[in-house]
């Protein structure tokens, strides 16, 4: 085999490679969605703000664990007020979490939600959440940061507990280069 012919099949294996990448890369929202249906893992969050108030379902309760989770270099910390509760159905139930930001500068943080069973998600209701706004910190400064929402009576008997977490970003590089990038426009 000659150098041009070895040349030219690196060559079209490195485009076919490449070729496949980019669908794997386009594949992976997709399959990333079906992976989180079918483990339950990171369900998603849909019903959010006021709710009708209506008596709540006192023939059942179901408990309600609250997880804070740290994400990679994210130095702040960060803790539910309460980490499990009992909830009716239909009850409005109000908690919230702690954060503190032991850094010698300003942080900016982003709460991201997450419920187990996944099925469960769509019956969680959040009126208010500190995760529907970014939460900037001072050096060494402390906050409660609430959290008010309502299990819709509608939830299936057979789940009797669900898990709400949230992961915290630290989103302080973000937030500066859009306050930069306005901060120039105005000029």
């Amino acid at each position: 085999m000659s150098t041009q012919e070895a040349n030219r099949r690196l060559v079209r294996r490195l485009v076919m490679g490449a070729v496949l990448m980019f669908g794997f890369g386009f594949a992976m929202v997709p399959l990333y969605d079906v992976f989180c249906e079918v483990t339950g893992l990171n369900g998603k969050i849909t019903n959010t703000g006021p709710v009708a108030v209506a008596p709540a379902d006192t023939s059942r309760s179901v408990k309600v664990r609250l997880i804070a989770v740290h994400n990679e270099g994210m130095p702040w910390e960060f803790s539910p007020k309460d980490g499990v509760l009992r909830v009716n159905p239909g009850e409005m139930k109000q908690t919230a979490f702690m954060a503190t930001n032991p850094t010698g500068r300003r942080m900016v943080a982003q709460a991201v939600p997450s419920v187990a069973p996944a099925e469960a998600a769509e019956y969680l209701h959040k009126v208010n959440c500190f995760c529907f706004e970014q939460q900037p910190l001072m050096a060494g400064e402390s906050v409660e940061m609430p959290l008010l929402f309502v299990i819709d009576k509608k939830l299936p008997e057979h789940i009797r507990s669900l898990t709400l977490s949230y992961t915290l970003f630290d989103i302080s590089p973000e937030v500066s280069a859009a306050d930069q990038t306005n901060k120039e426009q105005r000029l």
